[in-house]
């Protein structure tokens, strides 16, 4: 199997191996600070052992100036043996360290193509091999001791940056994001912050974001880790405003009253996709080929997108209707609300009645089964048993900012409002320099 292999060597590098290396030079600092100490005008103080520890660079928690480096990805259809074996590790070394693996730590079966991965040799017998790297994820890291074949995980060193960025929306909040330099998470991050109080699915060309956000940056690199500090969202000539406040130790986003965002009920039970048909008495049926009532709303997603029970509840039933709604699920969230999901190609794994869910825990994956001529949710609501649209359906809100954490709130609130005020509105994509 060909491979291509980018080996880093530093000329500087010390020679023997490291732990040899750091006491070698202990030792002889320690002989050249006694010899200067017997001059009458010592001009150099003494280098202890923790300074030429301190100036070692560490990585994945090991003096990585001390081995020779070797980086390599995961090829496809390739497992974790058949990559240490090409870098010249036995199948018995390879089974002795994967089977010391617990898959608590780390689950060797899933490894993933494209990720990369090291090995550490050292630098006066480059056909020892030392340590072994995985990069599980951009800050997670698993280290193989291919001389005890003990398994580790670790992070690397992270921080996080705070941003601004403000948007119209001219074809869909997705694009709008995009335009203003931001990351298109944000738009998904933003849809379940107001979930409870604007319609994402409905929004309009005009409407207006604002946003302030903290992303973390592992080794001057962003990756997708989001917190949001405030945002604020005009939609239909309405101002929606979310700020973050930690109230009995629990964080939730709050407008601008105090009033908690989170309701009992989700707007929408997916992200951010198209509603291809609504709540109506008559509605022509694509298969059926007649008029009939469509008592819920359709929404249209790739098959496999998660779905979410709208609100906390019980399944009180669970099946299939091959002439009907394929896989469904139906949850009673109260004496008054119960839901249903249809069409769905699965079910979340060991979903079954009688179980307790939780509001957006994932109950199924968007499908096509059943009476039906694309992937796509059907969704329903029923208030004492009676279907109601689903697109007026009331959520109503969790504890507001109690009294005694009033001023406090005010006091950041009133901050945020006026940081989020002062974000310039991207109408268009930045050049491209």
């Amino acid at each position: 199997m060909a491979r291509r292999y980018s080996r880093r060597r530093d000329t500087d590098r010390r020679p023997a191996r490291w732990i040899a290396a750091l006491i070698a030079t202990v030792v002889v600092t320690g002989a050249l600070a006694v010899f200067l100490g017997r001059g009458k005008h010592q001009q150099q103080e003494e280098v202890t052992a923790e300074e030429v520890v301190a100036d070692t660079v560490y990585r994945y928690g090991l003096p990585i100036e001390y081995f020779d480096v070797t980086h390599d990805t995961i090829a496809p259809h390739e497992t974790l043996a058949e990559l240490l074996m090409s870098h010249g590790l036995t199948a018995a070394k390879v089974y002795a360290l994967t089977s010391h693996c617990p898959d608590s730590v780390f689950d060797v079966r899933k490894v993933r193509v494209g990720r990369p991965c090291a090995l550490l040799k050292d630098q006066d017998t480059l056909a020892t091999a030392r340590y072994f790297i995985y990069e599980i994820s951009a800050k997670e890291y698993a280290v193989f001791d291919l001389t005890t074949n003990e398994v580790t995980r670790g992070e690397h060193p992270s921080e996080w940056r705070k941003h601004a960025c403000g948007g119209v929306v001219e074809s869909s909040l997705w694009n709008a994001m995009v335009a203003s330099d931001a990351s298109p998470q944000l738009a998904v991050m933003l849809s379940h912050i107001f979930g409870w109080s604007i319609d994402f699915f409905g929004i309009q060309r005009g409407d207006e974001f604002r946003l302030v956000y903290e992303q973390e940056y592992v080794e001057d690199h962003p990756i997708g880790n989001f917190h949001i500090c405030a945002a604020s969202f005009l939609a239909s000539d309405s101002l929606f405003y979310a700020i973050p406040f930690t109230q009995d130790g629990e964080e939730l986003y709050y407008n601008e009253k105090g009033n908690s965002l989170e309701g009992a009920f989700l707007k929408a039970p997916l992200d951010y996709y198209r509603i291809s048909s609504r709540f109506t008495n008559s509605r022509y049926h694509p298969v059926l080929k007649r008029y009939r009532a469509h008592h819920g709303v359709d929404y249209a997603a790739p098959t496999g997108t998660p779905v979410y029970a709208i609100g906390s509840g019980k399944v009180i039933d669970k099946g299939f209707q091959a002439n009907g709604g394929g896989n469904y699920v139906k949850i009673r969230h109260n004496s008054t609300y119960t839901t249903t999901y249809m069409h769905l190609s699965r079910f979340a794994k060991g979903l079954k009645v009688g179980d307790m869910v939780a509001q957006k825990e994932v109950i199924g994956y968007v499908g096509s089964t059943g009476l039906s001529t694309g992937p796509h949710l059907d969704f329903r609501v029923y208030e004492n048993g009676k279907p109601i649209n689903p697109l007026t359906i009331k959520s109503q809100p969790k504890k507001p900012i109690s009294e005694d954490n009033r001023e406090a709130f005010s006091a950041v609130c009133d901050s945020l409002v006026h940081e989020l005020r002062s974000i310039q509105i991207i109408t268009s994509p930045s050049p491209v320099e």
